[in-house]
Order: structure tokens, then C-alpha cells, then sequence
């Protein structure tokens, strides 16, 4: 019998590959948004390649406390949506797929809504996709989970009833491991090293930019570029 792999992370925009493939591992995957929105943090930006070098692709957003969760954070300008177009189609326009994708990534922008975690679980489940990743997805607030950070998170296993929980390599420094065990649960952690380079449009290569790099650079090719690919 299979085991089950369940990862839980809160959502980001336009994540980056290694995001991708942390789903892609999973058999269910956790948008976990209910908890505190940290400012200048992946969760209403991310970066690009371009020909001067990295840029940021930012969606404005209202923080109006300190403790408002990611799920209620609202856009705060309504433009921005029109700029990354822009920004895309100005930066990737010469990429080889570019034209076979720009109307499917610009339609999520057209329709996009007002609240960050919708707009980034809109565009996760699109770009899921386009990797062919069937992973299910589901948001964290349908468990009703309770307790501290820890508790919760082996709440959702439980619930889910994972045998593996994936994690990212920076939460080592606050998972108990032992809250895991405790329940039959084993924790791995996911690797981010060794990546292979692809043809990306612009020089010097960079890893740690948005998957939508990767997809206009390599098209139907890109999943291939992803550890998870198989």
C-alpha cells in the first residue's frame, strides 16, 4: 500500500519551481493562509528575470493590523493587475513560448480577484496545470484546525490521514518532529538543491525566480526541469 504525503504551505505569488515541486510530491497539498500575513515576504510578490537583472513583480496590499492573516488580505490597488501584463509581455515577449501561454496567465489577470489568497490559489491551481501536477489542493480552513502552530499542523495530518508530511528545508528550525512520531507520521524535508539549469532567456542563470520564467522559456518541456518529474 502507498503512503500518503500531505504538505501544507501558505500560498505565494507566482511561487517559484521548488514550490511546485513540493506539490507535485504531495497527494494533497495545503494552502494554509490562515495565518499572519508578513510584509515583504513571497506572499504578494515574487521575481523575474529580466535583461537588467532580477526584478520584483508586486501586488500592493492593505495591511491594516499586525495580526491580519494572509486570508484577509485585500489588494490595494486595483492597476496592478495591468502593469505585470505589461511587465510579462515586456520582459518575455522574445521567450520561444511565450505566445503559446500569455493567453492563458493573462486571462487569470483579467479575472483576477480582490483578495491576495484567492489570487495566488487561482493562479497555484492554473500553473498546476500547465505542469500537469494533479495533486489535490485543498485551503486549510476546511479542516477547522486548532491550537498552536504545531498543533495544527499535525492536526491537518491526522485529519488527512498523512504517513508523510512534507516539509520545506526552513522549518526546521521550529517543527518538533517528535509531534509527528507521535502519531505514526514521518517528516521529510524537501531538498532544493541541485536544480538543473534550462534556457532562460536572460544571463546570468537564476534559480529563485517565478516559475513563469521556466514555462515561457521551456514550454511544454518545463515539468521536466522539476525534481518531482519522473
Amino acid at each position: 500500500m502507498s503512503l500518503k504525503t500531505i504538505a501544507i504551505l501558505q500560498s505565494n505569488y507566482i511561487p517559484w519551481k521548488g514550490y511546485f515541486d513540493i506539490i507535485a510530491k504531495s497527494d494533497v497539498f495545503v494552502i494554509y493562509d490562515e495565518v499572519q500575513y508578513t510584509k515583504n515576504d513571497w506572499r504578494n510578490r515574487n521575481l523575474i528575470q529580466t535583461k537588467n537583472g532580477l526584478q520584483w513583480l508586486t501586488i500592493a496590499v492593505r495591511q491594516e493590523s499586525l495580526d491580519q492573516a494572509i486570508y484577509q488580505t485585500e489588494v490595494f490597488k486595483t492597476n496592478w493587475a495591468k502593469k505585470h501584463i505589461g511587465t510579462l509581455q515586456a520582459n518575455y515577449g522574445k521567450a520561444p513560448y511565450f505566445a503559446d501561454y500569455k493567453d492563458r496567465i493573462f486571462k487569470l489577470y483579467k479575472e483576477a480577484s480582490t483578495n491576495l489568497s484567492e489570487i495566488n490559489s487561482v493562479f497555484i491551481k492554473e500553473i498546476c496545470e500547465i505542469l500537469e501536477i494533479n495533486t489535490e489542493i485543498i485551503d486549510s480552513r476546511s479542516l477547522n484546525l486548532t491550537g498552536n502552530k504545531q498543533e495544527r499542523l499535525v492536526q491537518a495530518c491526522k485529519q488527512l490521514n498523512a504517513d508523510i508530511y512534507l516539509s520545506g528545508p526552513a522549518a526546521k528550525s521550529y517543527i518538533d518532529e517528535d509531534a509527528f512520531t507521535k502519531h505514526q507520521i514521518k517528516v521529510d524535508w524537501m531538498n532544493y538543491s541541485d536544480y538543473k539549469h534550462y534556457n532562460q532567456l536572460h544571463s546570468p542563470f537564476e534559480h529563485g525566480v517565478s516559475i513563469l520564467d521556466l514555462i515561457f522559456n521551456e514550454g511544454p518541456n518545463a515539468k521536466k526541469y522539476l525534481k518531482s518529474y519522473k
